[in-house]
């Protein structure tokens, strides 16, 4: 297919995680097929992050487009500055985002008519939608905290009823294939009694029934259990549609529901997802790093004091571990030296990262390393922090229970010793793939702990970002909560790559 001829329809975007993979995709001949029309996004910083990454997308292949981008990198253009040079492509970035931030539901009209001539001038081209409803209301951690409100009814929640919305602009657009993705907990989640899945999958394929819009129907794939295959379960089976990313070269546990909906009168049969021989872990991909340490919160910071704070719990840690660990005793936590707590200088070349990751991360290689900077923690915290990082690096790779933690770490939690929150401090072990990356990590740091007590600190956005495959030169814009909340809430690029080829090769071969 040549360079662009595949339009595609970003709809709940986020920093373009789905957009990312799928735009990333090259066929045989080198060609882009992918192009995306119009990607819609809701939250300010997000939407923010989308522009300038839908404007990197136009300008990269030019020597002085490439340049300027990594100067802007750099800190020596602003945004506005960029744009204005560029501003035929700014212009372009700036419409394919809509401008502004965009709310489907609430602001139907403007996205409507932007996706209706959008098709219109496409013509007769394949088309695709992609994207995935907000999950606050099916995720297992929403679906607690609504349990918590006053009054709550999940039937008149109307983030329940978001994927309608995608409905509906499956019936403007009448794409080929739509591939939708969501939180584990849809698969459970229920509305007056009734779970909800079975609902959706019936909706979507037949999204008219719904819209009262004539629309074609769908047949809904997994990408992981064989459709032709008649060994497999069938797809009753509503956890056929999970799909477990470490399976598939990213370096995390995330386990989402991805449906890969296929217009009806096309033929061929998609193929799922080839695993990987082997998984990825967390050190592979963030040793390379710059080292950083952690900061004081509540207390003035600087880096001596710091220092001394975590050498002085160093000493403690070990006499902690000594009693579980028989091998304590060889173990070295003293923190580094001379650490900042940014670092934007260039990495070298990542040794003990997987090629295929290498190639992922650093196709075009940033001049600086981007969002790389600590948040501040408590200092009863770091001695927390630098005793999970010791006991997991002891243990082999597992993290501490609350019931593992001596005595004298207990924090001052009710619900400590309950059971409930039993890895309230969680290290992402250094020879294991991640847990999820969730927005939590915007909150506190507590569940990704970095597993070198040296460092006695949380992940980094651009860690986050590395365990959920964005490529090294990807700008998150906003300030550093909004960056952790963005990386949080993403599709892995490279995962949605993956799924961009299934879907190339399946409208190639139905040509």
């Amino acid at each position: 297919m040549k360079t662009g001829e595949v339009l595609v329809i970003d709809l709940f975007a986020g920093p373009g995680g789905l957009g990312e993979g799928v735009s990333s995709v090259t066929d045989k001949e080198g060609n882009r097929p992918f192009k995306i029309g119009v990607s819609v996004e809701k939250e300010p910083s997000a939407h923010m992050t989308l522009t300038t990454r839908a404007f990197y997308r136009k300008v990269k292949d030019t020597e002085v487009g490439l340049r300027s981008y990594n100067d802007y990198l750099l800190g020596k253009l602003s945004r506005e500055e960029l744009f204005a040079r560029f501003a035929k492509e700014a212009e372009q970035a700036q419409q394919e985002t809509l401008y502004t931030p965009h709310a489907l539901g609430d602001d139907n009209d403007d996205i409507h008519q932007r996706i209706t001539k959008l098709v219109k001038e496409h013509g007769n081209k394949p088309r695709v939608v992609i994207g995935g409803p907000p999950c606050q209301a099916y995720s297992l951690a929403g679906r607690s905290r609504n349990a918590g409100i006053k009054n709550y009814k999940a039937e008149k929640d109307h983030r329940n009823f978001l994927y309608k919305e995608y409905l509906k602009v499956l019936s403007i657009a009448q794409p080929d294939v739509f591939v939708m993705e969501n939180v584990r907990g849809i698969l459970s989640a229920k509305i007056d009694g009734e779970i909800m899945f079975p609902r959706i999958l019936k909706d979507l394929r037949a999204p008219g029934r719904v819209t009262k819009i004539v629309t074609p129907r769908y047949k809904v794939f997994s990408l992981v259990v064989d459709a032709n295959d008649p060994t497999n379960p069938t797809y009753d089976d509503p956890t056929n549609f999970l799909i477990k990313s470490e399976n598939y070269g990213v370096p995390q546990a995330r386990h989402r529901v991805i449906l890969l909906g296929v217009r009806a009168d096309i033929e061929k049969v998609p193929r799922i997802l080839t695993p990987f021989e082997y998984r990825s872990t967390v050190e592979q991909v963030l040793a390379d790093l710059p080292k950083l340490r952690s900061g004081f919160s509540k207390r003035k910071d600087n880096a001596t004091d710091w220092g001394s704070v975590v050498s002085k719990n160093a000493t403690q840690v070990k006499r902690l571990l000594k009693t579980q660990f028989n091998q304590s005793k060889d173990l070295d936590i003293k923190p580094h030296k001379n650490l900042a707590r940014s670092a934007s200088q260039p990495v070298e070349y990542p040794i003990q990262m997987p090629e295929h990751l290498i190639e992922w991360y650093r196709a075009v290689e940033p001049p600086c390393v981007l969002n790389h900077e600590t948040r501040g923690h408590m200092e009863s915290d770091l001695l927390r922090y630098a005793y999970s990082a010791a006991y997991t690096q002891l243990s082999g790779g597992t993290s501490p229970k609350a019931k593992d933690f001596p005595r004298d770490l207990a924090p001052a939690h009710e619900n400590w010793n309950s059971g409930s929150h039993a890895d309230r401090f969680r290290t992402q072990a250094a020879n294991k793939c991640s847990t999820t990356v969730t927005s939590h990590i915007s909150k506190d740091g507590h569940y990704f702990i970095h597993y070198d007590p040296k460092q006695c600190r949380s992940l980094t956005v651009r860690e986050a970002a590395r365990l959920q495959t964005f490529p090294d030169n990807y700008k998150f814009e906003g300030n550093r909560t909004q960056q952790y909340v963005q990386v949080g809430n993403a599709v892995p690029p490279y995962l949605a790559q993956q799924i961009g080829k299934i879907v190339i090769e399946l409208l190639s071969q139905s040509e």
